[in-house]
C-alpha cells in the first residue's frame, strides 16, 4: 500500500464532528503528537487508524483512499491549463490540491463546467440576436429566442460519475426483487411480463418495428398496454420490462436519489430519472452477488457471462462498471462506446480514469483498433503521460433495427481497469504485462496530453508553449518549446 498523506481531509472530519484534536486523539487511541504530525502530513495515515476511525465513527475508508486523485488531477489539468490564466501550474500542485483538498479541486471544477455553460449560451444567444436581426433587416422587430439549455447528457454523466457509477439502494432493491420472486436468471422476460400483469395489470403488445422508427418500448398510461418490439432478444425484453417497472413500483426510490442532486433544468432531472430506471434494469436482470460471482468464475469474460445471463456484449460490460459496492467490490472498470467519428455517446467510471471534454480522444486507443476487425475482441495495455497503465478491451457491436437498405449503428465499447487487476482477467493471457515496451502510450486528449513527440497528435498541447522554426520540418506535428 503507497503512503496516504491525508492531513486535509482528516481535519475536515474532526471539523465536522466539532472535536478538538485531544478528544479525536483519545477517541482512536493515538497520542495528541502523532495525530498532530498526521494532520500536517508529517506522518501517513496507516491502515491501523484508518480501521480506528471506521470503528470509532463508521467513516468508510474510501473517504481517504487516494483512488479519485488521478481523475481530479486529470480535471484540474483541463481548467487550469489555460494560457489565459497567465500561471503556469505544476502536476505537483494539481496533485497537491486534488490529495489534499479535493473539495477545493471539485469546486474549483465545477465553477469552470459552470462558466463554460454561460459562455457557450452567451455565444448562442449573441448568435440569434444576430440572425434575427438580419430576419427583420435590421429594423429591430419582434426577436423570439428559444430557451437555452444547457447541457442535459453530461450533467446526467457527472451525476452518476461522482458515485462511481454504483448506486448502493437501487442495486440492493433491484437484487431483493430478484431473490424475492425467484425470477430466473438468463430467462427473465415471461416472469418479468407475468410479475407486471398480476401486479400492475400491465398487457405486453409485440409489435412490428416500422422502418427507421426505432422504438423499442412504448407504454400507454391510459390502457395500460406496454408495446415492445418484436425485435428485441430474450435479454433485452427483460431489461425493458424491467425499465418500466421501475417507474412504476420503483419511482419513489428514483426520486430519493435525484433529491439529493442539483440540476440546472427539468429536463435534465427527467434524463437522469431514465437513467436510474434503466440502472435499476440492469441491476435486475444482473443481480449484484450472483453476476459478481460469476464474473470472478469466469475471469471476467464479456462474451461468457452474456451467454450465462442472456445479455449482449455491452450490457455485460456496462454492469461490470458498476460492481462498487462497499464490502463486496469487483474490479473498478470505466466503460465507453464510441462511433467511428470519436463521438462518445457513453462513458462511465467507477475508478480513476479521466474522459476528456475538451479535444477528442486519443487516436492510439484501441477502441478504435476494434473498428477495422469487426465483432472481435481487442486488448491493449496502455499507459498515461502519468505513468498510469491500463488494460483495455474493445470490441465492435451493431444496433440493426431494419432489414436490407435500412440504417443501422455500429459503435465500438471498451472496458478498461488498471493494470494491477489484469492477473484477474482472462483478457490477460498472453499479454507482457511487465514490458514497459509493450505499453501503447496514449493520453487523455490531444489539447491536455503533454506528450512531446507523438505522431498522431491532432492539436497542439495547451500545456505548453508552441515552438515554431520555419528552418525545420519535423515528422511530430505541433512541437511544444
Amino acid at each position: 500500500m503507497k503512503k496516504l498523506f491525508m492531513g486535509v481531509r482528516l481535519k475536515r472530519l474532526r471539523e465536522e464532528r466539532q472535536l478538538t484534536q485531544q478528544a479525536l486523539a483519545d477517541v482512536i487511541g493515538i497520542s495528541l503528537s502523532y495525530l498532530n504530525q498526521i494532520e500536517n502530513n508529517q506522518r501517513p495515515l496507516t491502515v491501523a487508524v484508518l480501521l480506528k476511525l471506521n470503528a470509532a465513527f463508521g467513516v468508510d475508508v474510501q473517504l481517504f483512499s487516494g483512488d479519485d486523485e488521478a481523475r481530479l488531477v486529470g480535471e484540474l489539468r483541463e481548467v487550469l491549463f489555460d494560457p489565459g490564466i497567465g500561471e503556469e501550474i505544476s502536476s505537483a500542485e494539481l496533485k497537491e490540491i486534488a490529495t489534499g483538498m479535493p473539495a477545493v479541486g471539485r469546486a474549483i471544477v465545477g465553477m469552470h463546467k459552470r462558466l463554460e455553460r454561460a459562455l457557450e449560451q452567451s455565444a448562442a444567444l449573441a448568435a440569434r440576436l444576430g440572425d434575427d436581426r438580419q430576419d427583420n433587416g435590421g429594423q429591430g422587430g419582434e426577436q423570439r429566442l428559444s430557451p437555452l439549455i444547457a447541457a442535459p447528457f453530461e450533467e446526467v454523466r457527472d451525476f452518476f460519475y461522482a458515485r462511481r457509477n454504483h448506486i448502493d439502494a437501487l442495486d440492493r432493491a433491484a437484487e431483493a426483487m430478484a431473490s424475492a420472486h425467484g425470477l430466473p436468471l438468463g430467462r427473465m422476460a415471461p416472469a418479468l411480463e407475468a410479475y407486471l400483469a398480476e401486479r400492475h395489470g400491465v398487457r405486453v403488445a409485440r409489435h412490428s418495428q416500422a422502418a427507421g422508427s426505432g422504438v423499442l418500448r412504448a407504454f400507454e398510461p391510459q390502457t395500460l398496454v406496454l408495446r415492445l418490439s418484436e425485435r428485441l432478444s430474450g435479454g433485452q425484453q427483460a431489461f425493458q420490462l424491467a425499465t418500466q417497472l421501475a417507474f412504476l413500483e420503483y419511482g419513489g426510490l428514483i426520486d430519493a436519489e435525484l433529491a439529493e442532486a442539483s440540476f440546472s433544468n427539468a429536463g435534465t432531472r427527467a434524463l437522469a430519472r431514465i437513467g436510474l430506471a434503466n440502472y435499476f434494469a440492469g441491476a435486475l436482470v444482473l443481480p449484484y452477488a450472483a453476476f459478481l460471482q460469476s464474473a470472478k468464475e469466469l475471469r471476467y469474460d464479456i462474451d461468457l457471462l452474456g451467454q450465462k445471463f442472456g445479455v449482449g456484449f455491452e450490457t455485460v460490460c456496462h454492469r461490470l462498471s458498476t460492481l462498487q459496492r462497499p464490502g463486496a467490490r469487483g474490479v473498478p472498470f470505466f466503460f465507453i462506446r464510441v462511433d467511428r467519428a470519436g463521438n462518445i455517446s457513453k462513458r462511465q467510471s467507477a475508478t480513476d480514469f479521466h474522459f476528456s471534454r475538451a479535444g477528442g480522444t486519443c487516436p492510439l486507443w484501441n477502441v478504435y483498433e476494434a473498428f477495422t476487425r469487426p465483432g472481435r475482441v481487442v486488448t491493449q495495455i496502455a499507459e498515461m503521460p502519468d505513468g498510469r497503465t491500463y488494460l483495455w478491451v474493445a470490441r465492435t457491436v451493431d444496433h440493426i433495427v431494419g432489414g436490407y437498405g435500412t440504417p443501422d449503428k455500429t459503435f465500438a465499447i471498451g472496458l478498461g481497469c488498471d493494470l494491477q487487476h489484469a492477473p484477474s482477467l482472462v483478457y490477460s493471457k498472453g499479454l507482457r504485462l511487465d514490458d514497459a515496451e509493450a505499453r501503447t502510450p496514449i493520453g487523455a486528449g490531444c489539447r491536455i496530453c503533454d506528450r512531446p513527440a507523438c505522431p498522431q497528435r491532432a492539436f497542439p498541447p495547451v500545456t505548453h508553449a508552441l515552438h515554431i522554426d520555419e528552418t525545420k520540418s519535423t515528422f511530430v506535428p505541433y512541437s511544444s518549446a
